[in-house]
């Protein structure tokens, strides 16, 4: 039997006005990002409607403002009857996966993702770094090109994205270094992100030590729905092995690819993709190229998919 996978998008989807049409048009929307603010302390809608922009991409607002749209999308599909199978999320919105599986509350989620978001931009502070997406290069070229470069400083293939896509994650000179020989040696493209650290690399070691230590305390309960996780592309299982897998993940790859091809040998055969952006979309169809791929972040978006499913 077919099923739906819904997917949610991590830090650089975030764009200036997202989410604002759902806001203004379905109540479920507006109580989510309400929340986010009551629970915050701050207008965290106005900041994701109106910027401005280099304040919404720090990374303490970001990782938040990505949670709360997302979080707002997964509500008007819900509302509708539209509900995942199976759920997985990139990086930070494997959090937005969570809550959709019941194994987060959303405030839980908001308090837990402002530390994460904090301690990710004090160590990024503490140890800057850059990530590179490399396109059109097969993993051998990328490996050769980090055997040839590893005198230069610290680098590693931090998410494996889609069949011909991957990033990587380190230190910026070395990042520059590995971005000129992988372009000599065959990729045809590679291309700096708009990140302010070097995320899912041992840069972020700091991070991961501060989030085991807050992260104890935390509510956390078995899903409802099946999750998969960044680190295993595989399912977890029980609240403590949610709790190891969101620390590993801060300097651990984030193995998408596999993600996707676990959910479509599931069956999962329609996805959407829910927050802003619809970098995850391109990814899946990249991946499972006879995958149905939709995506909620307006209302078109949302129109699309009432009128698909």
């Amino acid at each position: 039997m077919a099923k739906i996978g819904f997917i949610f998008p991590g830090q650089g989807s975030q764009y200036v006005g997202m989410g604002k049409e759902l806001y203004e048009s379905y109540t479920q929307v507006r109580q989510i990002l309400n929340k986010a603010n009551e629970v915050l302390g701050t207008d965290l809608s106005q900041l994701c409607f109106t910027g401005p922009e280099e304040v919404l991409k720090e990374t303490t607002n970001t990782q938040l403002a990505v949670l709360s749209v997302s979080v707002g999308c997964f509500e008007l599909l819900r509302n509708e009857g539209i509900c995942p199978d199976i759920v997985a999320g990139h990086s930070l919105g494997e959090y937005t996966a969570l809550v959709a599986a019941g194994s987060l509350s959303f405030p839980q989620a908001l308090k837990l993702v402002r530390k994460r978001g904090e301690f990710m931009q004090e160590a990024a502070a503490h140890h800057p770094g850059a990530m590179l997406a490399i396109i059109g290069a097969e993993e051998k070229v990328i490996n050769e090109a980090l055997l040839q470069t590893r005198t230069a400083g610290t680098v590693r293939i931090a998410n494996f994205n889609c069949p011909g896509q991957v990033v990587i994650s380190g230190e910026t000179s070395a990042i520059q270094q590995v971005r000129d020989l992988v372009l000599k040696i065959g990729a045809k493209r590679a291309i700096l992100l708009p990140i302010s650290g070097a995320f899912h690399s041992p840069l972020m070691k700091v991070a991961q030590d501060k989030l085991r230590q807050e992260i104890i305390p935390f509510t956390i309960n078995s899903p409802e729905i099946p999750v998969i996780a960044n680190v295993t592309a595989d399912y977890m299982s029980s609240p403590e092995t949610i709790k190891e897998l969101l620390v590993e993940q801060i300097a651990s790859p984030v193995l998408w690819e596999d993600s996707i091809k676990k959910m479509a040998a599931e069956g999962v055969d329609t996805f959407i993709e829910a927050g802003p952006g619809r970098v995850l979309t391109g990814l899946v169809r990249r991946t499972i190229p006879t995958a149905k791929c939709l995506n909620v972040e307006d209302e078109a978006t949302f129109r699309k998919v009432l009128a698909s499913i």
